[in-house]
């Protein structure tokens, strides 16, 4: 208790010393900061065990520390200006950057708290913006320094003092003055000296410059990608994973676009002249991290397969894509070469992985039990993943074409495809044979349902959304238009299905036979009509209470279905009534339930669905 009173009174006296310097809330986080330095209590050591025993007043010292190194790293990463233009705010900046590093390495440690977790989430969000303006600052010293360092060395008018050259006479000496004293309003010609010392070390670039280049990358290297085994990849949680992958694809285009053709240039020009002893210098300093990047997007391509992973598959598959030339470019020389090769294996290695994903998916729809049917009829949950997963797919259309272009299968291997596709490529056939297992696999599903109507509302609820999702995107461009007119008239088609086994036997019972010619008598005609009035509204009522229950999600499917329903229903029934009114004269009001407005009523009631079958229609 006394330790905790004791913080408290250190926490009243720093906000107590930044109300009395200017009420500035800024000011007491800094003060709090110092006092921190100053007061073991407020270590990040003390943070640690406060956090995992959930004290509250951890976050809010973990929010004040974020709060003032998002000052100190947001002034200069908004700055307009090179910040290495003045030594001293490079400094400041790279001490800010090293405090957030080590802030987010401790923390990603601690506790996985929502408060805490959203503390962890801004300090990686702000080392982020941190790595990019360093990117911006290496990329512009390099090009600063290229521009402006002379690898001569200095010369007075193009030659170094004639005192300071040795001499076997002093007629040479008088010779040589006389030469450089008058060519020196001519063509300044540097004169080569005798070397004597070998033991040079020359540098390519300013001393300064290579000091600071480093120091930003040590910034970058810490602040980016850790070092992982494959063992570890692949035993890491997806998420994780996901976020890791991001930190590779900018590692990966930090490092081969400005990092090593930096290091490249730097080796060309220490060793010019000597080619093999440049490239294997860059090789030397290079191979490492070259390694760790190859291995990361191998471990990647040969995980696990499962669907969802693709879009971040794709992410590593088009971000080594587009830096096999700087592959090429930069591991073009006998010692580097290997690096080369491995990157294009590993890349086509993703290839592969990406065609096994849509392998795995095309088992997950053959899977998909058809045991248990969606209620009401409704839309079933595969044909919403797998639809919005091709559409989400077909994004990234060109990659995939690519990528089918080299790693799918002969169209012989699509048996029910063969006589009906000619495909405009080997994606456009991948499509169309993901669509045939889906259609497949709900076909057997709708055989589930003991109602053939509702077996084919079922299948128009899901063939229209297959369909909306097809048009106007880049799964229907690969499927063409052909497909989508041959779906749309599917849909059509189940719709006059269902219309045919749910009302045609409503409908039988309207025609009016034999009682329409007299036949029957006057007594047997009314009695007849008496008969099927009362069987019409057993079975339109019992129609009506099963299929309000039902499920379109679709509500312009839902409306075209009602139209149609009237259009057959309302003519035939009003017929029917009018007839009936004829036979029975004024009796008839009392045997008629319905009136042709309120059948038009009750078809209005259909399709709503229970709280079970409605679900989303995205």
């Amino acid at each position: 208790m006394a330790e905790n009173n004791g913080e408290e009174k250190l926490l009243a006296v720093a906000r107590h010393i930044a109300k009395t310097l200017g009420h500035n809330t800024n000011m007491a986080d800094d003060i709090l900061q110092i006092f921190s330095n100053f007061d073991g209590r407020f270590s990040k050591e003390n943070l640690a065990d406060k956090v995992a025993d959930g004290d509250p007043r951890a976050c809010a010292a973990l929010d004040h520390s974020l709060k003032s190194l998002d000052r100190r790293i947001s002034q200069f990463v908004s700055s307009d200006r090179p910040i290495w233009a003045d030594s001293a705010d490079a400094v400041a900046f790279l001490d800010a950057v090293d405090e957030l590093v080590a802030a987010v390495a401790e923390w990603s440690q601690l506790s996985t708290d929502k408060a805490f977790g959203a503390c962890l989430a801004r300090a990686e969000d702000m080392l982020q913006h941190a790595m990019f303006r360093l990117e911006d600052e290496f990329r512009s010293l390099m090009e600063r320094a290229g521009e402006s360092f002379d690898l001569t060395p200095p010369y007075r008018n193009g030659v170094e003092s004639v005192e300071n050259i040795p001499f076997d006479s002093e007629e040479e000496e008088n010779e040589l003055e006389t030469a450089v004293n008058d060519g020196a309003e001519e063509d300044q010609i540097p004169v080569a000296l005798p070397v004597t010392d070998y033991d040079i070390v020359i540098d390519a670039l300013p001393a300064g410059t290579i000091n600071d280049l480093h120091e930003i990358a040590r910034r970058m290297v810490a602040g980016g990608l850790q070092k992982l085994s494959i063992e570890e990849v692949h035993k890491m949680p997806w998420q994780d994973l996901e976020d890791e992958i991001e930190r590779w694809i900018k590692a990966s285009n930090v490092s081969l676009k400005i990092l090593f053709p930096s290091e490249r240039r730097l080796c060309d020009r220490v060793f010019f002249g000597f080619s093999a002893a440049a490239d294997l210098s860059f090789m030397e300093v290079c191979r490492g991290s070259t390694i760790q990047l190859l291995n990361f997007a191998d471990a990647v391509a040969i995980g696990s397969r499962s669907p969802e992973r693709l879009f971040r598959i794709l992410d590593v598959f088009e971000t080594l894509r587009d830096l096999i030339p700087e592959f090429e470019a930069l591991f073009s020389d006998q010692y580097s070469v290997s690096l080369r090769n491995e990157a294009i294996t590993i890349w086509k290695r993703l290839g592969e992985a990406i065609r096994g994903i849509f392998m795995e998916l095309e088992n997950l729809i053959r899977r998909d039990p058809a045991k248990v049917g969606v209620p009401g009829g409704g839309l079933h949950p595969i044909t919403r993943y797998v639809m919005n997963y091709l559409r989400a797919a077909c994004r990234s259309r060109q990659t995939l074409e690519q990528v089918f272009e080299d790693y799918g299968h002969p169209l012989k291997d699509y048996p029910k495809l063969d006589d009906r596709v000619a495909p405009n490529s080997s994606l456009s056939v991948q499509m169309d044979w993901i669509m045939e297992l889906l259609e497949s696999n709900l076909e057997a599903k709708s055989k589930i349902y003991n109602d053939p109507a509702l077996c084919y509302v079922f299948l128009m609820n899901n063939g229209r959304y297959i369909v909306q999702k097809a048009k106007d995107s880049e799964l229907g461009t690969l499927l063409g238009d052909d497909w989508i007119r041959k779906h749309t008239a599917k849909v059509r088609q189940y719709h006059v299905q269902y219309q045919r086994s749910s009302w045609n036997k409503v409908l039988g019972i309207l025609k009016l036979d034999g009682s329409s010619n007299g036949s029957l008598g006057p007594n047997g005609a009314a009695k007849s009509m008496k008969e099927k009035l009362k069987m019409f509204n057993t079975q339109f009522e019992n129609l009506c209470r099963v299929q309000s229950s039902w499920f379109v999600f679709d509500e312009q499917l839902r409306e075209e279905i009602r139209i149609a329903l009237e259009k057959i229903l309302l003519p035939a029934y009003g017929s029917f009534i009018g007839r009936f009114h004829t036979e029975l004269g004024k009796n008839a009001d009392k045997y008629v339930k319905y009136g042709v407005e309120d059948i038009e009523v009750k078809l209005n009631d259909l399709f709503q669905g229970s709280s079970g079958s409605t679900g989303s229609r995205k």
